[in-house]
């Protein structure tokens, strides 16, 4: 019998779980499908993987393959004196038999490289770009999808599918949402894979988005940021009057409490409003006086703090 190293076959360590080995399989099948891959030797390397994935998605398969001991792919071997026995096959014969017929053994038939393996649909990967004003209500878009979906004998053939998925309230920038057996077709009873929106939102002139939080900046003319004001925000849901407190400096983060993008479960994100004190582009005489006489009467030096680190330095 020729050893076949079914780690090495999938691409894995021999330490790697479940779902690492399902993985490979997966990306490797669809690699070297006859009706998929330019491989001239795609197909025999089809029916490799499908073996090798056989007897290791299956815990009592792996673990009789491991107490087969490692040796170089291709060598002759024998199994352990025990082997059989151990596994509830005393019955079988090592003489004129590969690996394959020896592991289909176990589970009370035999396969021919894979033909009748149940293999899982793709799971496949869409970008579903989004308006803010989508992600703060919710909407259901339509997915125009060109899929590689197999037929009745397992040939892969391209085939376009419409789509209708309902991406809920709250979607964040960089979010995968997961739509259970929404993707390709499984195979011989395989089940369907997954299929998963990779969200991205356009920038919005208004708002910086962090998460659930949202950043709008707020300009303040120089006598609003002194003295206070009350002014409206806009908000998603419409504007709100917003206080701002008496001696409000520039770069002031003013929190609007749930006013940012809504959470599957939980309270609101917020909106902060980051002030910025800003200054006419020209003043009338009468508002260049009032400046000047501020400027006379004002004790207030905007500068203390650099004159003191200059005086400072070394």
């Amino acid at each position: 019998m020729k050893y076949k190293d079914y780690y090495s076959i999938l691409g894995v360590d021999r330490s790697a779980d479940a779902d690492a080995i399902k993985k490979a399989y997966r990306k490797l099948a669809h690699k070297y499908h006859p009706d998929v891959s330019k491989d001239p030797q795609g197909e025999e390397k089809f029916k490799e993987v499908a073996e090798a994935y056989e007897t290791l998605k299956n815990p009592e398969k792996r673990a009789a393959y491991d107490q087969l001991g490692r040796h170089q792919p291709g060598q002759d071997f024998q199994p352990p004196p025990d082997w059989g026995a151990q596994h509830g096959d005393t019955q079988f014969s090592f003489d004129d038999a590969d690996l394959a017929d020896l592991f289909a053994g176990l589970s009370g038939g035999r396969h021919s490289g894979g033909g009748h393996i149940r293999m899982p649909g793709e799971d496949f990967e869409v970008a579903a770009p989004i308006s803010l004003l989508d992600a703060y209500r919710g909407i259901e878009i339509e997915l125009n999808l060109s899929v590689p979906e197999p037929d009745a004998q397992g040939r892969l053939h391209r085939v376009p599918r419409k789509l209708k998925v309902r991406i809920p309230k709250g979607a964040t920038d960089g979010q995968r949402l997961r739509l259970a057996g929404r993707g390709g077709k499984g195979l011989n009873g395989g089940r369907d894979g997954d299929l998963y929106l990779n969200i991205t939102l356009h920038p919005h002139p208004l708002y910086r988005v962090s998460g659930h939080d949202l950043y709008i900046d707020l300009p303040l003319a120089p006598w609003e940021a002194v003295l206070g004001a009350s002014i409206d925000v806009p908000t998603l849901a419409g504007p709100v009057r917003l206080k701002v407190p008496p001696n409000t400096p520039a770069g002031q983060k003013l929190r609007l409490s749930g006013r940012g993008l809504p959470r599957p479960h939980g309270k609101e994100g917020d909106l902060f409003a980051i002030t910025q004190i800003v200054v006419p582009a020209t003043a009338t005489d009468a508002e260049r006086g009032f400046y000047e006489q501020l400027a006379k009467d004002s004790t207030f030096n905007p500068r203390a703090k650099l004159q003191q680190e200059m005086n400072n330095a070394p």
